[in-house]
């Protein structure tokens, strides 16, 4: 389907939500109402949301009225609340890249100017992705404990307004050196399950990018129904930093202190229970379930774009 020709239609509702708290929040309302309106739907209702709670109130009181088209501008972490809410509705979810890694809108490959990212959105197609869920949260990206938590501990909205993506590798360095290994069972469809000790991490990815712009795997895609598990040993300084040279490509999974499964499901148990971080939020704690949800959620992107390649082919 046609993004344009779906807004353009006589009977079309639109719905425009920015988190102005993000990083390029502030100025992007009035720029992506405008570019809407270039060609203007039957409504547009704008919203412009300054906190967590105001953005789960707004959603929540959109989304009762069932628009055709949500678009909404922030972070991972406000495209992931909104993806939550438009799963199983028809209503076409359009991303506008606001935050500080933006890892969705790379995996969509949607580009990070507001005008670019909108013009290129309505000038594209709709496609169905999965959703994962981690006790009935959703992510669109990874879900992760271990070191990733004591990472979006440490990144704070100053840090990420002064270094930009550069805050997460500095964020990472401080969180790994007071990181303490730990214990996980992770029980898998199809799998015995796999006890392992002293780890670093266990992330579950359902989409491509994460952590700005690292790869879940080098496989991993939106719309393939499956779970990228993976768990990082502790292990010496010298094997993170290896893995660390191979984390952008997402080959970082061959590395002998990298344990990488697939499946639609996974149950991960902990000795104590440990914080998980969905796209940057810390919304649950283990023992957990992670399933994904397949073509759950409808989303425009750019044409002729690969971000959902079995999509497109079917």
């Amino acid at each position: 389907m046609d993004v344009r020709t779906l807004i353009d239609r006589p009977e079309s509702t639109v719905a425009l939500v920015v988190n102005t708290s993000a990083r390029q929040g502030a100025l992007a309302l009035d720029r992506a109402e405008r570019l809407v309106l270039e060609h203007p739907p039957a409504s547009l209702r704008s919203h412009a949301v300054h906190s967590g709670a105001e953005l789960v109130a707004t959603l929540d009181r959109v989304m009762a009225d069932a628009p055709d088209v949500l678009v909404v501008g922030g972070g991972d972490g406000t495209v992931s609340c909104a993806a939550a809410r438009v799963a199983g509705t028809s209503t076409v979810l359009v991303v506008l890249p606001l935050g500080t890694a933006n890892d969705f809108a790379r995996t969509l490959e949607i580009p990070v100017d507001v005008e670019a990212a909108v013009r290129a959105v309505l000038t594209g197609e709709v496609v169905d992705v999965d959703l994962g869920r981690v006790n009935g949260h959703a992510f669109v990206n990874v879900a992760s404990l271990g070191l990733s938590v004591a990472v979006t501990e440490r990144l704070t909205d100053g840090l990420k307004r002064r270094l930009g993506p550069i805050a997460y590798p500095v964020a990472t360095l401080a969180a790994f050196r007071g990181h303490r290994g730990f214990s996980a069972r992770l029980e898998l469809d199809g799998h015995e399950s796999l006890e392992l000790d002293d780890l670093l991490q266990v992330a579950v990815g359902n989409g491509r990018h994460y952590g700005g712009g690292n790869t879940v795997a080098p496989n991993a895609s939106l719309d393939d129904h499956l779970l990228d598990v993976y768990a990082i040993e502790r292990g010496r300084l010298a094997d993170h930093v290896s893995i660390a040279r191979l984390l952008k490509s997402g080959r970082f999974v061959e590395h002998e202190r990298v344990h990488h499964l697939t499946t639609r499901r996974v149950w991960v148990v902990t000795d104590e229970p440990m914080p998980i971080n969905l796209d940057g939020e810390l919304l649950a704690t283990t023992p957990a379930e992670f399933t994904v949800e397949r073509h759950a959620v409808r989303v425009a992107v750019p044409r002729g774009g690969r971000a959902a390649r079995l999509d497109a082919a079917a």
